[in-house]
Protein backbone atom coordinates (compact mmCIF):
# COMPACT_ATOMS: atom_id res chain seq x y z
CA UNK A 1 0.00 0.00 0.00
CA UNK A 2 1.68 3.48 -1.09
CA UNK A 3 2.33 6.03 1.69
CA UNK A 4 0.88 8.65 -0.65
CA UNK A 5 -2.50 7.18 0.31
CA UNK A 6 -4.84 8.89 2.43
CA UNK A 7 -3.99 8.11 6.35
CA UNK A 8 -7.31 6.94 8.16
CA UNK A 9 -5.93 5.44 10.79
CA UNK A 10 -3.19 5.94 12.55
CA UNK A 11 -2.02 4.23 15.75
CA UNK A 12 1.33 5.65 17.51
CA UNK A 13 2.47 3.57 20.32
CA UNK A 14 -1.26 2.60 21.73
CA UNK A 15 -1.42 1.15 24.51
CA UNK A 16 -4.07 -0.27 26.98
CA UNK A 17 -3.79 -1.80 30.58
CA UNK A 18 -6.16 -3.61 32.58
CA UNK A 19 -6.30 -4.19 36.47
CA UNK A 20 -7.20 -7.53 37.61
CA UNK A 21 -8.52 -6.56 41.13
CA UNK A 22 -12.43 -7.28 41.23
CA UNK A 23 -14.02 -4.76 40.04
CA UNK A 24 -16.75 -3.00 42.66
CA UNK A 25 -19.35 -3.62 40.17
CA UNK A 26 -18.69 -7.81 40.23
CA UNK A 27 -21.06 -8.06 43.63
CA UNK A 28 -22.57 -11.39 42.38
CA UNK A 29 -19.27 -12.82 42.06
CA UNK A 30 -19.65 -12.68 46.12
CA UNK A 31 -23.17 -14.68 45.21
CA UNK A 32 -21.23 -17.32 44.04
CA UNK A 33 -18.82 -17.15 46.95
CA UNK A 34 -22.24 -17.87 49.42
CA UNK A 35 -22.98 -21.15 47.40
CA UNK A 36 -19.39 -22.35 47.09
CA UNK A 37 -19.15 -22.02 51.34
CA UNK A 38 -16.55 -19.59 50.88
CA UNK A 39 -16.25 -15.95 53.03
CA UNK A 40 -15.71 -13.34 51.04
CA UNK A 41 -12.31 -12.37 48.75
CA UNK A 42 -9.98 -10.03 51.32
CA UNK A 43 -8.57 -7.21 49.36
CA UNK A 44 -6.49 -7.79 46.56
CA UNK A 45 -3.11 -6.17 45.35
CA UNK A 46 -3.71 -4.44 41.77
CA UNK A 47 -1.88 -6.58 39.25
CA UNK A 48 -1.48 -4.84 35.76
CA UNK A 49 -2.88 -6.96 32.19
CA UNK A 50 -1.79 -5.50 29.06
CA UNK A 51 -4.33 -6.53 26.05
CA UNK A 52 -2.36 -4.12 23.91
CA UNK A 53 1.45 -2.67 24.19
CA UNK A 54 3.02 -0.17 21.74
CA UNK A 55 0.61 -0.91 18.78
CA UNK A 56 1.84 0.83 15.79
CA UNK A 57 -0.03 0.88 12.26
CA UNK A 58 -1.83 3.04 9.66
CA UNK A 59 -5.33 2.20 7.80
CA UNK A 60 -5.90 3.90 4.07
CA UNK A 61 -8.51 5.17 2.24
CA UNK A 62 -10.10 2.58 -0.06
CA UNK A 63 -8.48 -0.47 1.99
CA UNK A 64 -9.91 -3.59 3.42
CA UNK A 65 -7.30 -4.40 6.74
CA UNK A 66 -7.91 -7.72 7.96
CA UNK A 67 -6.22 -8.61 11.76
CA UNK A 68 -5.63 -12.05 12.88
CA UNK A 69 -4.10 -13.91 15.58
CA UNK A 70 -5.18 -16.09 18.11
CA UNK A 71 -7.97 -15.52 21.10
CA UNK A 72 -6.61 -13.74 23.39
CA UNK A 73 -4.21 -11.80 21.56
CA UNK A 74 -5.99 -8.22 21.68
CA UNK A 75 -8.10 -8.36 18.83
CA UNK A 76 -11.15 -7.23 20.76
CA UNK A 77 -9.51 -4.82 22.41
CA UNK A 78 -8.01 -2.91 19.37
CA UNK A 79 -12.24 -2.54 18.17
CA UNK A 80 -12.89 -1.71 21.20
CA UNK A 81 -10.09 1.47 21.30
CA UNK A 82 -10.81 2.50 17.28
CA UNK A 83 -14.20 2.52 18.40
CA UNK A 84 -14.16 4.94 21.59
CA UNK A 85 -15.59 2.28 23.43
CA UNK A 86 -11.74 2.20 25.43
CA UNK A 87 -9.52 4.72 26.16
CA UNK A 88 -6.00 4.05 25.25
CA UNK A 89 -3.42 4.83 28.45
CA UNK A 90 -1.09 5.26 26.71
CA UNK A 91 -0.12 6.38 22.99
CA UNK A 92 -1.88 8.21 20.75
CA UNK A 93 -4.51 7.19 18.37
CA UNK A 94 -6.01 9.01 15.15
CA UNK A 95 -9.34 8.22 13.46
CA UNK A 96 -10.04 10.21 10.36
CA UNK A 97 -14.10 9.12 10.19
CA UNK A 98 -16.97 8.16 12.03
CA UNK A 99 -16.70 4.24 13.01
CA UNK A 100 -19.36 2.21 12.94
CA UNK A 101 -19.09 -1.62 14.30
CA UNK A 102 -20.53 -5.47 14.33
CA UNK A 103 -19.08 -7.27 17.37
CA UNK A 104 -19.27 -11.30 17.52
CA UNK A 105 -22.83 -11.19 18.98
CA UNK A 106 -23.67 -9.20 16.16
CA UNK A 107 -27.72 -7.46 16.39
CA UNK A 108 -30.37 -8.20 19.07
CA UNK A 109 -30.00 -6.37 22.23
CA UNK A 110 -33.53 -6.73 22.90
CA UNK A 111 -34.26 -10.40 21.75
CA UNK A 112 -38.14 -9.95 22.47
CA UNK A 113 -38.26 -7.05 19.54
CA UNK A 114 -38.38 -8.23 16.19
CA UNK A 115 -35.52 -7.89 13.67
CA UNK A 116 -37.18 -4.66 11.97
CA UNK A 117 -36.98 -3.26 15.60
CA UNK A 118 -33.75 -4.35 16.24
CA UNK A 119 -32.86 -2.29 13.14
CA UNK A 120 -34.25 1.14 14.11
CA UNK A 121 -32.56 0.27 17.78
CA UNK A 122 -29.51 -0.05 16.74
CA UNK A 123 -29.69 2.38 14.14
CA UNK A 124 -30.65 4.71 17.03
CA UNK A 125 -27.54 4.16 18.88
CA UNK A 126 -24.86 5.04 16.16
CA UNK A 127 -26.79 8.03 16.14
CA UNK A 128 -28.43 7.46 12.94
CA UNK A 129 -31.29 9.56 12.33
CA UNK A 130 -34.73 7.43 11.55
CA UNK A 131 -35.05 8.77 8.41
CA UNK A 132 -32.25 7.39 7.17
CA UNK A 133 -33.15 4.04 8.56
CA UNK A 134 -36.39 4.66 6.66
CA UNK A 135 -34.50 5.26 3.34
CA UNK A 136 -32.62 1.86 3.74
CA UNK A 137 -34.50 -0.26 5.60
CA UNK A 138 -36.14 -2.43 2.63
CA UNK A 139 -32.52 -3.02 1.32
CA UNK A 140 -31.38 -4.19 4.46
CA UNK A 141 -34.39 -6.77 4.81
CA UNK A 142 -33.84 -8.30 1.02
CA UNK A 143 -30.07 -8.08 1.56
CA UNK A 144 -30.53 -10.23 5.06
CA UNK A 145 -32.33 -13.02 3.20
CA UNK A 146 -34.38 -12.79 6.63
CA UNK A 147 -38.15 -13.14 4.69
CA UNK A 148 -40.70 -13.66 7.18
CA UNK A 149 -38.45 -13.75 9.82
CA UNK A 150 -37.48 -9.88 9.70
CA UNK A 151 -40.63 -9.17 11.64
CA UNK A 152 -40.40 -11.85 14.14
CA UNK A 153 -38.80 -11.62 17.59
CA UNK A 154 -34.88 -12.45 17.55
CA UNK A 155 -35.33 -14.89 20.30
CA UNK A 156 -36.47 -17.19 17.32
CA UNK A 157 -33.18 -16.70 15.23
CA UNK A 158 -30.33 -18.68 15.06
CA UNK A 159 -27.30 -17.07 15.73
CA UNK A 160 -26.51 -17.25 12.29
CA UNK A 161 -29.19 -15.39 10.96
CA UNK A 162 -28.35 -12.85 13.57
CA UNK A 163 -25.07 -12.15 11.82
CA UNK A 164 -26.86 -11.62 8.57
CA UNK A 165 -28.82 -9.17 9.89
CA UNK A 166 -26.11 -7.54 11.66
CA UNK A 167 -24.20 -7.09 8.75
CA UNK A 168 -26.92 -6.31 6.46
CA UNK A 169 -27.57 -3.39 9.20
CA UNK A 170 -24.09 -2.28 9.41
CA UNK A 171 -23.24 -2.01 5.90
CA UNK A 172 -26.22 -0.86 4.56
CA UNK A 173 -26.02 2.33 6.94
CA UNK A 174 -23.27 4.34 4.85
CA UNK A 175 -20.61 3.95 7.31
CA UNK A 176 -17.41 5.82 6.99
CA UNK A 177 -15.13 3.04 8.27
CA UNK A 178 -16.76 -0.37 9.20
CA UNK A 179 -15.33 -2.66 11.93
CA UNK A 180 -16.44 -6.45 11.98
CA UNK A 181 -14.91 -8.11 14.81
CA UNK A 182 -15.62 -11.85 14.27
CA UNK A 183 -19.06 -10.61 13.04
CA UNK A 184 -19.01 -13.09 10.07
CA UNK A 185 -17.89 -16.38 11.56
CA UNK A 186 -21.44 -17.54 11.55
CA UNK A 187 -22.45 -17.25 8.29
CA UNK A 188 -22.80 -19.67 5.91
CA UNK A 189 -20.26 -19.74 2.76
CA UNK A 190 -22.75 -18.35 0.31
CA UNK A 191 -23.76 -15.24 2.57
CA UNK A 192 -19.75 -15.03 3.17
CA UNK A 193 -19.41 -14.58 -0.34
CA UNK A 194 -22.03 -11.84 -0.81
CA UNK A 195 -20.82 -9.78 2.24
CA UNK A 196 -17.40 -9.76 0.49
CA UNK A 197 -18.72 -8.20 -2.57
CA UNK A 198 -20.69 -5.58 -0.51
CA UNK A 199 -17.57 -4.90 1.47
CA UNK A 200 -15.97 -4.21 -1.65
CA UNK A 201 -18.63 -2.11 -3.11
CA UNK A 202 -18.39 -0.24 0.29
CA UNK A 203 -14.69 0.70 0.18
CA UNK A 204 -15.38 2.40 -2.89
CA UNK A 205 -17.69 4.93 -1.37
CA UNK A 206 -16.31 4.74 2.02
CA UNK A 207 -13.05 5.31 3.85
CA UNK A 208 -12.15 1.69 4.80
CA UNK A 209 -13.05 -1.66 6.23
CA UNK A 210 -11.08 -3.43 8.89
CA UNK A 211 -12.38 -7.29 9.33
CA UNK A 212 -11.05 -9.59 12.66
CA UNK A 213 -11.19 -13.27 11.63
CA UNK A 214 -10.51 -16.69 12.31
CA UNK A 215 -10.83 -17.86 9.02
CA UNK A 216 -7.87 -17.19 6.99
CA UNK A 217 -9.33 -18.19 3.54
CA UNK A 218 -11.51 -15.19 3.82
CA UNK A 219 -8.21 -13.19 5.19
CA UNK A 220 -6.51 -14.22 2.09
CA UNK A 221 -9.31 -13.85 -0.23
CA UNK A 222 -10.54 -10.55 0.70
CA UNK A 223 -8.39 -8.31 2.45
CA UNK A 224 -5.52 -6.18 0.85
CA UNK A 225 -3.85 -6.13 3.90
CA UNK A 226 -3.31 -8.12 7.29
CA UNK A 227 -2.12 -7.37 10.65
CA UNK A 228 -0.94 -10.15 12.66
CA UNK A 229 -1.25 -9.67 16.22
CA UNK A 230 0.12 -11.63 19.07
CA UNK A 231 0.26 -10.97 22.93
CA UNK A 232 -1.06 -7.54 22.36
CA UNK A 233 1.60 -6.37 19.92
CA UNK A 234 1.80 -6.59 15.94
CA UNK A 235 4.04 -9.44 14.88
CA UNK A 236 3.97 -8.08 11.15
CA UNK A 237 2.25 -6.02 8.82
CA UNK A 238 1.68 -6.68 5.33
CA UNK A 239 0.16 -8.58 2.50
CA UNK A 240 -2.06 -11.24 3.66
CA UNK A 241 -0.39 -14.19 2.69
CA UNK A 242 2.87 -13.82 3.56
CA UNK A 243 1.64 -12.66 6.89
CA UNK A 244 -0.74 -15.21 7.69
CA UNK A 245 1.55 -17.93 5.95
CA UNK A 246 4.12 -16.44 9.25
CA UNK A 247 1.21 -16.34 11.54
CA UNK A 248 0.78 -20.18 10.51
CA UNK A 249 3.93 -21.48 10.85
CA UNK A 250 3.76 -19.86 14.88
CA UNK A 251 1.30 -22.18 15.90
CA UNK A 252 2.96 -25.41 17.67
CA UNK A 253 4.32 -28.51 15.24
CA UNK A 254 2.30 -31.08 17.67
CA UNK A 255 -0.96 -28.62 16.42
CA UNK A 256 -0.18 -28.16 12.60
CA UNK A 257 -0.23 -31.92 11.52
CA UNK A 258 -2.14 -32.50 8.51
CA UNK A 259 -4.21 -35.19 9.04
CA UNK A 260 -7.07 -36.28 6.42
CA UNK A 261 -9.41 -37.54 9.88
CA UNK A 262 -9.10 -38.18 12.91
CA UNK A 263 -8.09 -41.90 14.18
CA UNK A 264 -11.89 -42.53 15.22
CA UNK A 265 -12.40 -46.52 13.84
CA UNK A 266 -11.33 -48.15 16.76
CA UNK A 267 -14.31 -45.73 18.25
CA UNK A 268 -16.52 -47.23 15.86
CA UNK A 269 -16.11 -50.87 16.10
CA UNK A 270 -17.40 -50.12 19.78
CA UNK A 271 -20.63 -48.42 18.44
CA UNK A 272 -23.70 -48.89 16.86
CA UNK A 273 -25.95 -51.11 19.34
CA UNK A 274 -27.49 -48.41 21.30
CA UNK A 275 -29.09 -45.13 20.06
CA UNK A 276 -28.13 -41.79 21.59
CA UNK A 277 -30.94 -39.84 19.75
CA UNK A 278 -33.29 -40.81 17.68
CA UNK A 279 -36.36 -38.66 15.68
CA UNK A 280 -39.01 -39.71 14.17
CA UNK A 281 -41.15 -37.17 11.64
CA UNK A 282 -39.72 -34.43 13.99
CA UNK A 283 -41.67 -30.80 13.31
CA UNK A 284 -41.30 -27.20 14.68
CA UNK A 285 -43.81 -24.61 13.74
CA UNK A 286 -43.07 -20.91 14.29
CA UNK A 287 -46.11 -18.43 13.88
CA UNK A 288 -45.20 -15.74 11.42
CA UNK A 289 -48.23 -13.39 11.71
CA UNK A 290 -50.50 -14.93 8.88
CA UNK A 291 -48.42 -18.19 7.84
CA UNK A 292 -46.42 -20.79 9.69
CA UNK A 293 -43.09 -21.17 9.45
CA UNK A 294 -42.58 -25.05 9.80
CA UNK A 295 -38.17 -24.39 11.16
CA UNK A 296 -37.91 -28.61 11.05
CA UNK A 297 -40.65 -30.72 9.42
CA UNK A 298 -40.93 -34.63 8.78
CA UNK A 299 -36.69 -34.55 10.41
CA UNK A 300 -36.35 -38.48 10.97
CA UNK A 301 -32.75 -39.71 12.21
CA UNK A 302 -30.60 -41.91 14.12
CA UNK A 303 -27.59 -41.44 16.15
CA UNK A 304 -26.08 -44.38 18.23
CA UNK A 305 -23.76 -44.12 20.52
CA UNK A 306 -19.81 -43.58 19.71
CA UNK A 307 -20.24 -41.38 16.40
CA UNK A 308 -19.09 -37.99 15.72
CA UNK A 309 -22.36 -36.15 13.88
CA UNK A 310 -22.03 -32.79 11.81
CA UNK A 311 -25.11 -30.73 11.10
CA UNK A 312 -24.75 -28.97 8.15
CA UNK A 313 -26.94 -26.14 6.19
CA UNK A 314 -27.19 -22.32 5.49
CA UNK A 315 -28.22 -20.13 7.70
CA UNK A 316 -31.81 -20.55 8.83
CA UNK A 317 -31.79 -23.73 7.79
CA UNK A 318 -33.31 -25.21 11.59
CA UNK A 319 -29.95 -26.22 12.68
CA UNK A 320 -30.32 -23.89 15.70
CA UNK A 321 -33.69 -25.43 16.20
CA UNK A 322 -33.01 -29.01 16.02
CA UNK A 323 -30.21 -28.25 18.55
CA UNK A 324 -32.70 -27.08 21.30
CA UNK A 325 -34.97 -29.95 20.08
CA UNK A 326 -32.11 -32.21 21.54
CA UNK A 327 -31.89 -30.27 24.42
CA UNK A 328 -35.15 -30.14 25.43
CA UNK A 329 -36.03 -26.10 24.90
CA UNK A 330 -38.40 -26.82 22.25
CA UNK A 331 -40.73 -29.41 22.24
CA UNK A 332 -41.96 -31.01 18.97
CA UNK A 333 -45.11 -29.35 17.36
CA UNK A 334 -45.27 -33.27 15.32
CA UNK A 335 -43.48 -36.50 15.07
CA UNK A 336 -41.71 -37.56 18.55
CA UNK A 337 -37.53 -37.19 19.61
CA UNK A 338 -36.04 -39.68 22.13
CA UNK A 339 -32.82 -38.73 23.85
CA UNK A 340 -31.09 -41.90 25.57
CA UNK A 341 -28.93 -39.84 28.55
CA UNK A 342 -28.56 -36.41 29.84
CA UNK A 343 -27.11 -33.67 26.92
CA UNK A 344 -24.92 -30.71 27.39
CA UNK A 345 -24.85 -28.26 24.48
CA UNK A 346 -22.57 -25.27 24.02
CA UNK A 347 -24.56 -23.33 21.78
CA UNK A 348 -22.96 -20.14 19.86
CA UNK A 349 -20.29 -17.71 21.43
CA UNK A 350 -20.63 -19.69 25.58
CA UNK A 351 -24.52 -18.79 26.05
CA UNK A 352 -25.14 -19.08 29.74
CA UNK A 353 -22.31 -16.42 30.64
CA UNK A 354 -22.64 -13.91 33.45
CA UNK A 355 -20.96 -10.81 31.98
CA UNK A 356 -20.37 -9.06 35.41
CA UNK A 357 -18.73 -12.39 36.94
CA UNK A 358 -15.15 -13.84 36.60
CA UNK A 359 -14.43 -16.55 34.56
CA UNK A 360 -13.67 -18.67 37.67
CA UNK A 361 -17.20 -18.27 38.95
CA UNK A 362 -19.06 -18.74 35.37
CA UNK A 363 -17.76 -22.06 35.76
CA UNK A 364 -19.45 -22.49 38.78
CA UNK A 365 -22.95 -21.16 37.56
CA UNK A 366 -22.23 -23.87 34.54
CA UNK A 367 -21.98 -26.11 36.71
CA UNK A 368 -24.82 -25.35 39.23
CA UNK A 369 -27.34 -24.93 35.77
CA UNK A 370 -26.27 -27.93 33.97
CA UNK A 371 -26.97 -29.87 37.70
CA UNK A 372 -23.60 -31.17 37.91
CA UNK A 373 -22.35 -31.57 42.29
CA UNK A 374 -19.83 -28.56 43.42
CA UNK A 375 -17.15 -31.48 44.17
CA UNK A 376 -16.80 -32.37 40.63
CA UNK A 377 -16.90 -28.91 39.30
CA UNK A 378 -13.94 -27.84 41.98
CA UNK A 379 -12.35 -31.13 41.08
CA UNK A 380 -11.99 -30.09 37.42
CA UNK A 381 -11.62 -26.43 37.80
CA UNK A 382 -7.86 -26.64 37.13
CA UNK A 383 -8.18 -28.66 33.92
CA UNK A 384 -10.95 -26.28 32.46
CA UNK A 385 -8.33 -23.45 33.11
CA UNK A 386 -5.44 -25.20 31.94
CA UNK A 387 -7.36 -26.58 28.35
CA UNK A 388 -8.90 -23.30 28.06
CA UNK A 389 -5.22 -21.56 28.19
CA UNK A 390 -7.26 -19.25 30.58
CA UNK A 391 -5.33 -19.94 33.64
CA UNK A 392 -4.14 -16.66 33.97
CA UNK A 393 -7.74 -14.71 33.52
CA UNK A 394 -9.61 -17.26 35.47
CA UNK A 395 -10.22 -14.41 37.83
CA UNK A 396 -10.77 -11.18 35.37
CA UNK A 397 -14.85 -10.71 34.38
CA UNK A 398 -16.25 -12.33 31.30
CA UNK A 399 -16.79 -8.78 30.22
CA UNK A 400 -13.11 -7.91 29.57
CA UNK A 401 -13.21 -11.72 27.57
CA UNK A 402 -13.24 -11.51 23.50
CA UNK A 403 -15.65 -13.31 22.05
CA UNK A 404 -12.52 -16.59 21.26
CA UNK A 405 -11.92 -16.37 24.54
CA UNK A 406 -15.41 -17.06 26.15
CA UNK A 407 -15.86 -19.67 23.06
CA UNK A 408 -12.70 -21.01 24.67
CA UNK A 409 -13.66 -21.88 28.17
CA UNK A 410 -17.46 -22.68 27.18
CA UNK A 411 -15.93 -25.57 25.08
CA UNK A 412 -13.64 -26.35 28.26
CA UNK A 413 -16.26 -26.46 30.42
CA UNK A 414 -18.78 -28.37 28.45
CA UNK A 415 -16.33 -31.10 27.76
CA UNK A 416 -14.47 -31.71 31.19
CA UNK A 417 -17.75 -31.88 32.57
CA UNK A 418 -18.22 -35.73 30.64
CA UNK A 419 -21.90 -34.95 29.02
CA UNK A 420 -24.00 -38.41 27.64
CA UNK A 421 -24.11 -36.38 24.57
CA UNK A 422 -22.42 -33.01 23.86
CA UNK A 423 -23.64 -30.36 21.51
CA UNK A 424 -22.02 -27.98 19.85
CA UNK A 425 -23.79 -25.25 17.72
CA UNK A 426 -21.47 -23.00 16.22
CA UNK A 427 -19.28 -23.08 19.88
CA UNK A 428 -15.81 -22.85 17.72
CA UNK A 429 -17.01 -20.55 15.06
CA UNK A 430 -14.29 -18.05 17.08
CA UNK A 431 -11.67 -20.55 18.52
CA UNK A 432 -8.49 -19.78 16.65
CA UNK A 433 -6.37 -22.41 14.21
CA UNK A 434 -4.35 -23.88 17.30
CA UNK A 435 -6.99 -24.51 19.73
CA UNK A 436 -9.97 -26.20 16.90
CA UNK A 437 -7.34 -28.77 16.36
CA UNK A 438 -6.84 -29.31 20.39
CA UNK A 439 -10.80 -28.93 20.24
CA UNK A 440 -10.44 -32.19 17.68
CA UNK A 441 -8.51 -33.96 19.74
CA UNK A 442 -10.33 -33.64 22.38
CA UNK A 443 -13.84 -34.59 20.98
CA UNK A 444 -11.83 -37.92 20.12
CA UNK A 445 -11.10 -38.44 23.51
CA UNK A 446 -14.35 -37.79 24.76
CA UNK A 447 -15.93 -40.65 22.29
CA UNK A 448 -14.47 -42.91 25.38
CA UNK A 449 -16.82 -41.56 27.76
CA UNK A 450 -19.66 -39.77 25.75
CA UNK A 451 -22.41 -41.78 23.90
CA UNK A 452 -22.50 -39.13 20.87
CA UNK A 453 -21.33 -35.89 20.34
CA UNK A 454 -23.04 -33.28 17.53
CA UNK A 455 -21.56 -30.49 15.84
CA UNK A 456 -23.46 -27.68 14.28
CA UNK A 457 -21.10 -25.66 11.92
CA UNK A 458 -20.26 -23.74 8.35
CA UNK A 459 -16.25 -25.03 8.64
CA UNK A 460 -16.76 -27.79 6.16
CA UNK A 461 -13.03 -28.79 6.29
CA UNK A 462 -13.82 -29.35 10.55
CA UNK A 463 -16.86 -31.37 9.46
CA UNK A 464 -14.89 -33.44 7.17
CA UNK A 465 -11.87 -33.98 9.44
CA UNK A 466 -13.67 -34.42 12.43
CA UNK A 467 -17.07 -36.17 11.95
CA UNK A 468 -17.52 -39.52 11.01
CA UNK A 469 -20.86 -38.97 9.37
CA UNK A 470 -22.86 -35.82 8.52
CA UNK A 471 -26.40 -34.82 8.16
CA UNK A 472 -27.38 -32.03 5.79
CA UNK A 473 -30.90 -30.45 6.38
CA UNK A 474 -32.28 -27.42 4.21
CA UNK A 475 -35.49 -25.35 5.19
CA UNK A 476 -36.02 -27.97 8.26
CA UNK A 477 -35.59 -30.98 6.06
CA UNK A 478 -33.32 -33.71 5.58
CA UNK A 479 -30.92 -33.49 2.38
CA UNK A 480 -28.56 -36.33 2.97
CA UNK A 481 -27.04 -38.42 5.74
CA UNK A 482 -24.23 -40.34 5.17
CA UNK A 483 -20.01 -40.08 5.49
CA UNK A 484 -18.95 -36.54 6.11
CA UNK A 485 -17.20 -36.33 3.49
CA UNK A 486 -19.87 -37.18 0.95
CA UNK A 487 -22.06 -35.24 2.30
CA UNK A 488 -19.49 -31.76 2.68
CA UNK A 489 -18.96 -32.39 -0.78
CA UNK A 490 -22.62 -32.50 -2.01
CA UNK A 491 -23.13 -29.70 -0.04
CA UNK A 492 -20.59 -27.73 -1.09
CA UNK A 493 -21.41 -28.28 -4.99
CA UNK A 494 -24.43 -27.41 -4.68
CA UNK A 495 -23.92 -24.30 -2.92
CA UNK A 496 -21.93 -23.37 -5.59
CA UNK A 497 -24.26 -24.47 -8.06
CA UNK A 498 -26.63 -22.22 -6.42
CA UNK A 499 -23.85 -19.08 -6.28
CA UNK A 500 -23.67 -20.01 -10.34
CA UNK A 501 -27.65 -18.99 -11.40
CA UNK A 502 -27.81 -15.88 -8.90
CA UNK A 503 -25.11 -14.20 -11.15
CA UNK A 504 -26.68 -15.42 -14.12
CA UNK A 505 -29.68 -13.82 -12.44
CA UNK A 506 -27.92 -10.48 -12.24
Amino acid sequence: MSSAKDVIIEAENLSVVFKSKQDPDDYKSHVIDFFRGEKQKQTKKDKFFWPLKDINFKGYKGEILGIVGANGSGKTTICKVLTGILAPDQGQLTVDGKVSALFSYGIGRNKNLSGRENVYLNGLMLGISKGKIDQFINEIHEFSGLGDFFDQPMKKYSSGMRARLGFSVASHLEPEILILDEALNTGDRAFSAKAAGKMQELVKKAKMVIVVTHSHRFARENCDRVIWLDQGQVRAVGDPETVINQYEQTVPIAQRKVRKKLQLQNIDTIKKENIAVKANDVGIKFNLGRDNHWALKNLSFQINEGEVVGIIGRNGAGKSTLCKVMTKILKPDEGEIEINGETTALLSYGAGFNRQLSGRDNVYLNGMLLGIPKGIVEYNMNNIAEFSGLKKVMDKSIKNYSSGMRARLGFSIAAMLRPDIFIIDEALSTGDMAFKQKASEKIQEMMEQAKAVIIVSHSMKFVSTVCTRAIWIDQGQMMMDGKAEDVVKQYLEKAKEDRAKKRQVK
